[in-house]
């Protein structure tokens, strides 16, 4: 991606955050989608705005956005190259006001993740990566740092992420193999950030996931040197099935195999969804 092209992307997300943040200092109204997940006007006015921005910037490049997932596989299998978008991932983060909401712009080729952005509106945070430059962490003010995310791993004192409104039998399971660990609780696409920072060193998921929760989050990691598995522990990847559903995957912010094989010892032969 063209160095103007990011920070056109990085324009539009935060824009879209400025709009969500409007509605999270009044009254916030929920509603809920058929699946009884939470839905409010801040996903709307997100998507909205990042779907018409887009449009304007790469016409010629189709979108795929949680708020307008309804396109068929039949059209789908044939894009090459796509945005994908959460337009407010973690709104029960949002709805419970804890800062920890975000927006997520990834484009991806080939199945991959290329190039991603997430903002995290409430703290005034913007990360940004892609393959060919590498993954950064930049504030509303322009100061920015290079993130490296792939030091050792200290397996006798590692630092699991988690999330604050999931929680599952498989991940405590997971966390009993190791001696000593910290649960480092956080919502949304920004535990993939913590990883990236390396705040954070490992980031098991046992609970449901959409391609859009992950792609953005997953490019910022991975370009900062970190790797993300899927349950057969290939490379988790985009665009490859009717079901926009992620199957379990684990992040890491250093490849360790003693991690791997705990993760894949519990999962092996799940879908995950």
């Amino acid at each position: 991606m063209t160095k103007d092209l990011m920070e056109e992307i990085i324009r539009v997300a935060v824009e879209a955050g400025d709009r969500i943040m409007k509605i999270y200092e009044g009254d916030i109204q929920v509603e809920h989608k058929d699946d009884s997940s939470p839905l409010t006007e801040a996903d709307r006015r997100s998507h909205e705005h990042i779907v018409s921005e887009l449009k304007k910037i790469t016409p010629e490049i189709p979108i795929l956005s949680e708020e307008s997932a309804d396109i068929s596989w039949q059209e789908r299998k044939r894009w090459d190259e796509y945005w994908l978008v959460d337009p407010l991932d973690g709104t029960k983060e949002f709805i419970k006001k804890n800062g920890e909401f975000t927006v997520n712009i990834a484009l991806i080729k080939e199945n991959t993740p290329v190039a991603g952005v997430v903002i995290i509106p409430a703290q005034n945070l913007i990360y940004l990566a892609d393959i060919k430059n590498g993954s950064f962490r930049r504030d509303y003010d322009g100061s920015e740092i290079k993130l490296t995310a792939n030091n050792n791993l200290n397996t006798n004192k590692l630092k699991i992420v988690g999330s604050r409104s999931h929680q599952s039998e498989l991940m405590q399971t997971f966390v009993s193999n190791f001696q000593k660990y910290e649960i480092v609780a956080a919502g949304s696409s920004l535990k993939f950030c913590l990883l990236a920072e390396g705040k954070a060193d490992v980031y098991p998921r046992f609970g449901p996931t959409s391609e859009w929760d992950t792609a953005a989050g997953q490019c910022v990691l991975e370009c900062a040197g970190g790797v993300v598995f899927d349950n057969e522990g290939n490379k988790l990847q985009y665009n490859t099935k009717d079901s926009v559903l992620n199957p379990y995957f684990i992040g890491m912010r250093r490849y360790d195999e003693t991690v791997v094989n705990h993760f894949k010892s519990l999962v092996f032969g799940s879908s995950g969804i």
